[in-house]
């Protein structure tokens, strides 16, 4: 673990920014006793976990769940000690290979044959999906994307503390891809100690555009943090969304006060639970307050519109540390002229221009661009050149 905290900032979720990654005789010992080790494959998803728990993007948790803290998140959104915590972080194996792997033991953890860190078994354990899918996801449909990926994956769970040899290899973003130790050093260069951090798996519209700017008028600087890990397959793809976050701040933004960075999480439309497990991701990579918006991390009509607000309630300000900025649905109103919310429009549906994902996609395959209003000229010449160039191959 690391001990070194930035003054003036928010404390990492629990007190201390967990690090995994082993150094030196750790390393080597690790690497000597590889050639020993029974192997597991580990799919995209837990590749994601993997690399938050090794930079302490999930602190304060130091691997994958016991069953007693699977358990307890489960039932009460909380770890074993009281600490805040609202999603499960769990290693999935098959049946057929948790038989060769004994509770006590070490396995390496690999990405196409090549180890990234070495678990200890503390413990194996069968678990009930359809329970977890009620508790985490609210529904046991099996067209909800996270309830999906939850039955598909195996039937058996490995718990226990891990040490990373390194990172997952990537091939992109690799400018973006900062570590919450690396944000927070750069939120200190640059004078801030009140950062708000926004979360998004779409490109940005003038809609996230004002509540940014909003949240800005009373923070020091906005982390700007798009999910890159894995989302649904009609999702915008990452390098895509990110060549628009960068002409929108190049052209609609001070340079000194928003710091764009790639969070590898993967996407698990979990609505509520999943808002508090942003908004705790955010508090680790140095957030002091966060931005929920309308149906966060939500999918289909699966949670009502503003549930995903209404569960920080459900905890003290000092348990989360983050503070949470609720935000309405926002639009640009034509009568108003301006950008607007239902709390300080008085006009009617007919002078908003709000849009949902399944149109703005059905606008952009017809090579058409939505609106000024809705989105940001220089957004929408990205989003119709990907469209075409996806068209062309």
């Amino acid at each position: 673990m690391s001990g070194t905290e930035h003054p003036g900032l928010i404390p990492p979720h629990g007190g201390t920014l967990v690090s995994l990654l082993a150094q030196g005789e750790q390393a080597e010992a690790l690497r000597e006793g590889l050639r020993s080790l029974p192997r597991l494959r580990l799919s995209p998803r837990t590749i994601a976990d993997l690399e938050l728990l090794t930079v302490g993007g999930f602190s304060p948790l130091t691997g994958f769940m016991t069953r007693r803290e699977y358990d307890s998140v489960l039932e009460d959104m909380r770890l074993p000690n009281g600490t805040v915590w609202s999603m499960p972080v769990t290693l999935a194996v098959s049946t057929e290979e948790s038989a060769a792997i004994e509770e006590g033991c070490q396995v390496a953890l690999t990405i196409e044959g090549e180890p990234l860190a070495v678990l200890t078994v503390e413990e194996k354990y069968t678990y009930d999906k359809a329970r977890e899918a009620r508790l985490v996801y609210r529904t046991e449909d099996t067209s909800h994307p996270g309830v999906a990926a939850l039955y598909g994956q195996g039937d058996v769970l490995l718990g226990g503390p891990v040490a990373a040899l390194r990172l997952p290899p990537h091939e992109d973003l690799l400018h973006y891809r900062l570590t919450p130790a690396q944000t927070r050093a750069a939120f200190v260069e640059r004078g801030w100690s009140r950062v708000v951090g926004f979360q998004t798996r779409n490109p940005v519209h003038r809609a996230h555009e004002y509540i940014q700017k909003c949240a800005l008028e009373i923070v020091d600087g906005l982390l700007l943090h798009p999910l890159v890990g894995e989302t649904k397959s009609d999702d915008i793809p990452a390098d895509v969304r990110m060549r628009c976050y960068e002409v929108l701040l190049e052209c609609y933004y001070p340079p000194d006060r928003v710091l764009l960075s790639a969070l590898p999480a993967a996407m698990r439309y979990a609505g509520p639970k999943e808002a508090i497990f942003h908004a705790l991701m955010r508090k680790n990579y140095g957030c002091s307050h966060f931005i929920v918006g309308r149906d966060h991390a939500g999918v289909g009509d699966y949670y009502g519109p503003f549930d995903a607000q209404h569960i920080f309630r459900e905890f003290r300000s000092e348990d989360l540390g983050v503070t949470p900025l609720f935000f309405d649905n926002t639009f640009f109103c034509r009568a108003c002229d301006e950008m607007a919310s239902a709390k300080t429009c008085p006009h009617g549906p007919e002078d908003r221009v709000i849009f949902s994902g399944t149109q703005v996609r059905a606008m952009l395959a017809a090579g058409q661009a939505p609106p000024r209003e809705f989105t940001r000229p220089e957004v929408a010449k990205v989003l119709l050149d990907a469209m075409a160039a996806r068209r062309v191959t």
